[in-house]
């Protein structure tokens, strides 16, 4: 009975032994165990870095290849901020991955594609990644009022961010504060002098010449093809996201299987002591796995057995959106000189958007409580007619943006 109880408790009482042996490395071909298993995972997160910044310099380079100088022409059909911010949205939600997306857009931004339409796309990658929470609610929708709970709690976070976007597009469009902000801070950790700048580019310098090679190789196969520059681009560009899904893929299962259980630890010790807790919490969790996925689909059952309620889970959400932006700013460190400012001016934006929309949304009570409200509305109803959650959840992330895109380029 005990364990019954404190299974609904939301507490692992498995054995952090166990616990590891649940999760299988996707180095587990190499057969070590214990200390040198956990070394092993290890270096492979850090061959897994390696390679996702070659990925983005990968795609940067492609970009520019393929393009030269009309990388504006080329993004003309995305001068929409609305269009600009559905291809972020759907580029996440069909991937499932923010990461990827964002990493790929730090990447396009150094190989030349403006930052107007960066940002849209930056903040579309929060509103996909959110999809995720709601297909993990989806598997609950067996018992009613489990469900209904579950729900909220994942549909909280995507009104949050449909909320944060409502109140940062509008303002980036008027007064360009992200784009002013990532830049003043670009400037200071990429650009010239300064201790910061110094240190940043140092580390730059290094990561660009460790990650040199494997790129080298990579261009000079491609040369001996003689292909035209556009379709040596295109090529660069697909093995570079390419690369970057399997990479954020396998760094994430090992990271789940070094740190899930000091992430549970932390999302039982923090949920429910305070909003500035649950989302210090919630982003400290993200970056020790490196994927907001995780965080959710750990947080969201735990509101659907009524462990915690959704005010509780709420903040930690937040939190999440955070911590994945952290795979952004590593991405960065691909680049030097100019390209790493650009690079770094794009990662920062997606920081200072969440950090921005936490501090708005939260420091104003009567825009806090609008995201819960919506999110139990929605699962009331949801709850009853369960083709209401499908519509929401296949027709706000994947049909309608591609209706509103399809029309916007038709009319303009």
């Amino acid at each position: 009975m005990t364990d019954v109880n404190e299974k609904v408790a939301g507490r692992d009482t498995t054995e952090p032994e166990a616990r590891a042996a649940t999760i299988t490395s996707p180095l587990s071909f190499i057969p070590l165990t214990g200390r040198a298993a956990n070394i092993r995972d290890w270096i492979g997160v850090a061959v897994g870095v390696w390679l996702l910044i070659t990925a983005v310099k990968m795609i940067s380079s492609g970009f520019k290849t393929a393009t030269g100088d009309q990388a504006g022409e080329l993004f003309a059909f995305a001068d929409n901020p609305l269009v600009a911010l559905l291809i972020g949205l759907l580029a996440t939600a069909l991937t499932q991955s923010s990461s990827t997306t964002t990493s790929v857009t730090v990447g396009l931004v150094a190989g030349g594609m403006p930052m107007e339409i960066a940002i849209p796309m930056l903040m579309g990658a929060n509103l996909g990644t959110t999809m995720t929470n709601t297909l993990v609610s989806l598997g609950m929708a067996g018992e009613k009022a489990t469900f209904r709970r579950a729900f909220a709690a994942a549909t909280v976070h995507d009104f949050f961010n449909v909320l944060a976007v409502a109140i940062m597009l509008p303002l980036e469009m008027m007064f360009g504060i992200l784009q002013t902000s990532a830049g003043w801070l670009a400037g200071i950790t990429s650009g010239d002098g300064g201790v910061v700048a110094v240190v940043f580019g140092a580390l730059g310098t290094v990561v660009s010449f460790i990650t040199e090679p494997l790129y080298e190789v990579v261009r000079w196969v491609l040369e001996l093809f003689s292909m035209p520059s556009v379709a040596e681009g295109i090529i660069l560009i697909a093995l570079g996201i390419g690369l970057i899904l399997f990479v954020i893929n396998k760094i994430g299962q090992l990271l789940k299987g070094l740190m899930v259980g000091k992430a549970k630890q932390v999302l039982h010790t923090a949920i429910g002591r305070g909003p500035i807790t649950g989302i210090f919490s919630g982003m400290v969790m993200t970056v020790m796995v490196q994927s907001s996925s995780t965080t959710t689909s750990l947080a969201v059952p735990l509101a659907g057995s009524g462990a915690f309620t959704l005010r509780q889970i709420y903040p930690f959400t937040v939190g999440s959106n955070v911590g994945t932006t952290i795979t952004a700013l590593i991405s960065a460190f691909a680049f030097t000189g100019v390209e790493a400012t650009l690079a770094m001016q794009a990662s920062y934006v997606h920081l200072l958007f969440n950090v921005f929309a936490a501090i708005i949304i939260f420091g104003l009570p009567f825009l806090r409580v609008v995201p819960p409200w919506c999110a139990e509305l929605l699962a009331k109803y949801s709850a009853e007619r369960k083709w209401i959650a499908l519509v929401w959840t296949f027709g706000v992330f994947l049909v309608l943006p591609l209706i509103i895109i399809a029309l916007t380029s038709w009319v303009f």
